[in-house]
């Protein structure tokens, strides 16, 4: 990759690559299921919760048409439950950024490089973590698949709405960075330059390698200092 070549947009994921799970995404599905009669123990819950951990990334509706093979009404119900579970898991024990994350986002935005971050969450739950962390200042766009038509990842939808709205003329000039297979595969659709994998979230790097990551990082901390070792250019250096 040339040297000349500058990141001027970073898509960076939610829950497990700059905010701290601990859980919490897991629990939602794990509650979700609950709602509908899938409890814990048993094999359909097994079952379901392989199919969620293979899905993760994907917006939370196709995750859950996947669990009941395209019952639109349970899926959508199951989505609804989630997002209240998910909420109900910030009221008991709160978010946190991921180590660094936050260190990592003032460096980048004072490279003059923009910042969006990118989710499989719905737009109320996006807001509510971004409420709950106070980010709202520090990013310059979020895109959910509510943003695109449903076409979250895997599809290059979330990225490409990211380069449209911020101006970005060339793809390459975007890095990606998350923790799942779905999201180095979105990256890698849109032809970011950059497509960083982190070990902090829902896949291991065997996973993120084999669905198109460019990098594999112990966490986003590595992220400014991986796209300037890479010869890339951050966009005010």
């Amino acid at each position: 990759m040339p040297g000349s070549l500058k990141i001027t947009l970073a898509c960076l994921d939610l829950a497990g690559t700059t905010v701290a799970d601990r859980g919490a995404v897991e629990t939602a599905f794990a509650e979700a299921l609950g709602t509908l009669g899938i409890a814990r123990g048993t094999a359909g819950f097994d079952r379901a919760m392989a199919v969620i951990g293979e899905s993760r990334g994907q917006p939370k509706i196709d995750v859950f048409r996947q669990v009941f093979a395209g019952d639109e009404a349970l899926a959508q119900t199951a989505a609804l439950s989630f997002e209240r579970s998910y909420g109900s898991v910030i009221d008991r024990v709160g978010l946190e950024p991921m180590p660094g994350a936050e260190a990592v986002l003032d460096k980048l935005a004072g490279a003059g490089v923009r910042i969006c971050l990118t989710t499989g969450f719905s737009a109320t739950t996006m807001a509510r973590v971004l409420d709950t962390l106070g980010w709202w200042r520090r990013v310059d766009l979020t895109v959910g698949p509510d943003d695109v038509a449903g076409r979250g990842s895997p599809h290059p939808d979330l990225v490409w709405a990211a380069a449209l709205r911020l101006g970005v003329e060339d793809v390459r000039h975007i890095a990606v960075c998350g923790d799942t297979a779905a999201g180095m595969a979105c990256g890698r659709r849109a032809g970011a330059g950059t497509v960083a994998g982190v070990l902090t979230g829902a896949h291991d790097r065997t996973r993120l390698l084999a669905a198109g990551a460019t990098h594999v990082l112990d966490s986003i901390a590595g992220l400014p200092e991986l796209l300037l070792a890479s010869g890339v250019a951050l966009a005010g250096i």
